[in-house]
């Protein structure tokens, strides 16, 4: 869990986004609309709040813009643009997200419930640790490690942790879903 204090967002997107940057185990810590960007354009005076700001481990910063790729006309591609630059200026990354890919997007929603250390429960994720030794499915597993709806939080708590690994990316989370233990767990 990236920060322990809620992140703002705008749209569902933004959303998407931040739950994805508070899964990646390289931010450390993640703010919403940190700054404003203010420039002169000619006869007019242009801002900007990017969305999403996120300090990588290795001190990195990484400002984030979320907008869909479709909608993006020439005056926010310039925009974009000039954002970017500024951020290379100080020496920090700039990334344009566009809608998470399906079912990217629905499969972080589950284990982010569980994100919070009050799902943990030391035994039961012990248990889960040695039953996922040997990549199986998710509920088949579930079930060996005891009743599966006082281990399905803790499950769903180790994967965003890192510590049980599934392919979140290519199909929906379910019960087939094979997952197995990470091979070295986030700290």
């Amino acid at each position: 869990m990236t920060s322990r204090s809620l992140v703002g967002y705008e749209s569902w997107g933004e959303r998407a986004a931040a739950m994805a940057l508070d899964l990646d185990p390289a931010v450390v810590a993640l703010a919403s609309q940190p700054f404003r960007l203010i420039w002169p354009d000619g006869d007019r005076e242009r801002e900007h709040s990017p969305d999403h700001f996120a300090r990588l481990a290795d001190g990195t910063g990484v400002v984030v813009d979320v907008r869909p790729q479709d909608p993006v006309d020439e005056e926010a591609a310039a925009v974009f643009a000039f954002t970017a630059r500024i951020c290379e200026s100080v020496g920090w990354q700039f990334r344009l997200v566009g809608d998470l890919d399906q079912p990217f997007r629905a499969n972080l929603r589950r284990p982010a419930r569980y994100r919070d250390p009050r799902s943990h429960r030391a035994a039961v994720a012990d248990r889960l640790r040695e039953v996922f030794t040997e990549p199986q499915m998710l509920l088949a597993g579930a079930e060996r490690a005891g009743d599966r709806l006082a281990v399905l939080p803790v499950l769903y708590h180790l994967l965003w942790q890192h510590e049980l690994t599934t392919d979140l990316v290519a199909a929906p989370l379910g019960a087939a879903t094979v997952v197995r233990l990470a091979a070295r767990r986030r700290s």
